[in-house]
């Protein structure tokens, strides 16, 4: 536990003019973590002098980045077993560091529930995928957002859940999540230029290598389509055969793909501080 007094008494340092002062108060401030932000955030609902106000919003986000990239690292080290408890909403802490991120699980638990209540048990593969288009589709409403592709909210899971608007990657990371949690083995192929899905099956020889059925675009209804249709994709982008663009790729792979549209989208936008921090986020992934 850190002493309230002290912290408040460092807190209120913080627009001291002289940089070695502040430059003491900043280090120590840091060095509690994340038990001050909360009164930091509270010295700033306070604060009266811009100065004051800034170098209180640059530390919380400092502190808040630190956790996160920690909690990265843990992550990665660990195994990167979960792609949707732990690696997309550790992302998503980036823009929305105080996320409730138990409402973002009730928000898929109840996509998942509905599609499950009308989930027959002898339903094929392309039956399966057509209950989750129409529920994910129809009733719920999701689309890509064609209109703003470069929008950096169409990479940030809680925005996509709220507006149902989001890129190729962040519909089709809902869309496997979903999946997976009925049992519909459905997931991430890293193609270029585009993000898809394919639906596996092991047990059984199909016609694709590695055990795909078919493959799903999420950011078009959960289109099914065929490898033939990769093939020609890849022509068409000069590209030449790559086992890596037909079969699923890793949970990594997938964070690294969502910080590429992240940093693309923040260049566009200019905010080039965000894209340095963006980048550090990459190297831990590396």
């Amino acid at each position: 536990m850190i002493n309230e007094t002290v912290v408040n008494s460092l807190i209120r340092l913080l627009d001291d003019p002289d940089k070695e002062v502040y430059s003491h108060v900043h280090e120590k401030l840091l060095s509690y973590g994340s038990e001050a932000v909360g009164y930091l955030e509270s010295a700033f609902e306070q604060a009266f002098e811009p100065v004051q106000q800034e170098r209180i919003a640059d530390l919380v986000h400092e502190i808040q980045f630190g956790t996160l990239k920690n909690d990265l690292r843990l992550w990665v080290h660990g195994g990167a077993f979960d792609l949707f408890l732990q690696g997309i909403l550790i992302i998503n802490r980036y823009q929305y560091p105080d996320l409730d991120e138990q409402k973002v699980i009730n928000q898929v638990e109840a996509i998942k529930r509905d599609i499950w209540i009308q989930m027959m048990n002898e339903a094929s593969p392309p039956e399966q995928i057509k209950l989750i288009n129409h529920v994910f589709y129809n009733i719920y409403g999701f689309s890509g957002n064609t209109t703003n592709h470069l929008d950096p909210q169409n990479s940030f899971l809680s925005q996509v859940l709220e507006t149902k608007k989001g890129n190729q990657i962040s519909l089709a990371i809902i869309y496997s999540i979903i999946a997976q949690k009925l049992d519909i083995p459905v997931y991430g192929v890293n193609l270029p230029q585009h993000f898809i899905l394919a639906y596996m099956d092991e047990s059984q020889q199909s016609e694709f290598e590695g055990g795909v059925l078919f493959y799903i675009n999420a950011f078009n209804k959960g289109f099914i389509f065929g490898r033939r249709d990769v093939d020609m994709f890849l022509k068409q982008l000069n590209l030449k055969y790559d086992k890596q663009f037909y079969e699923p790729c890793s949970n990594t792979d997938i964070i690294k793909r969502v910080l590429r549209n992240l940093v693309s989208a923040y260049e566009h936008a200019g905010a080039m501080e965000k894209v340095d921090e963006l980048n550090g986020l990459m190297k831990i992934l590396e």
